[in-house]
């Protein structure tokens, strides 16, 4: 399986580059949570847990106290795919949160990017 090195990485090992993404463009870490928490459905002290406990990928989603039904919403072109034709489901949501927080990094409002 192609994909099965991404899943087994530790989220934390990719989140301090999503920070970086946002911070480089000027905006926030808290920025950068309050997406995740929308997403996924994880409080602030969870989530801080899901990164101090190294969880990968695939647990990271698999664990998450409710997916966004929302997510469906976001459209548009990652790494060259278009996130709403990606059949792999986990890649999928992998991909929603890339997404998100490139729409982040381009100045989208965080109103647009939460999809109210």
């Amino acid at each position: 399986m192609a994909n099965h090195k991404i899943y087994t990485m530790s989220f934390a090992s990719v989140y301090p580059h999503y920070v970086r993404k946002a911070e480089r463009k000027g905006r926030t870490k808290e920025e950068v949570d309050e997406i995740i928490r929308w997403l996924t459905g994880y409080s602030q002290e969870e989530l801080e847990t899901v990164l101090e406990e190294q969880k990968d990928f695939e647990t990271f989603f698999a664990e998450a106290p409710k997916m966004n039904p929302s997510r469906t919403m976001i459209k548009g072109v990652i790494c060259g795919v278009r996130v709403e034709d990606i059949e792999e489901p986990l890649m999928q949501e992998i991909r929603y949160l890339d997404k998100l927080i490139d729409e982040l990094a381009k100045g989208k409002a965080m109103e647009k990017i939460l999809r109210q």
